[in-house]
C-alpha cells in the first residue's frame, strides 16, 4: 500500500502564524509571513507524518499546482522509504 498525502492548506504565498500575547492573557498576536512551501500530511496505515514541502513555479514564476503535486508525490515516495526503514514511525 503506497503512502497517501493531503495538502493541509491552500498555497497563497503567505502564511499567518498565531501566538499567545504575553502582555494580554487570553489574547493572541498574529503575523503574516511570505512562504514558498505548503503543509502536507502523509499517511500509511496508522502512521501519519506532517511536513512542509517546497512548491514549484512555472517558467514565468507563477505557482504551478500540477508541478507541486508531482513534487509532493516524490516526497511521499521518500516518506514511504523512511517508514519502511523505521526512521518514521
Amino acid at each position: 500500500m503506497p503512502v497517501t498525502w493531503e495538502k493541509l492548506e491552500t498555497f497563497t504565498g503567505s502564511r499567518t502564524n498565531s501566538m499567545p500575547d504575553p502582555e494580554n492573557e487570553g489574547e493572541t498576536i498574529e503575523s503574516t509571513l511570505d512562504c514558498r512551501d505548503i503543509h502536507v500530511r502523509f499517511t500509511l496505515g496508522d502512521i501519519t507524518h506532517e511536513r512542509h514541502v517546497n512548491v514549484c513555479y512555472d517558467s514565468e514564476g507563477a505557482y504551478d499546482e500540477t508541478l507541486t503535486d508531482t513534487r509532493i508525490g516524490e516526497v511521499a515516495a521518500g516518506v514511504e522509504h523512511k517508514i519502511a526503514a523505521g526512521v518514521i514511525s
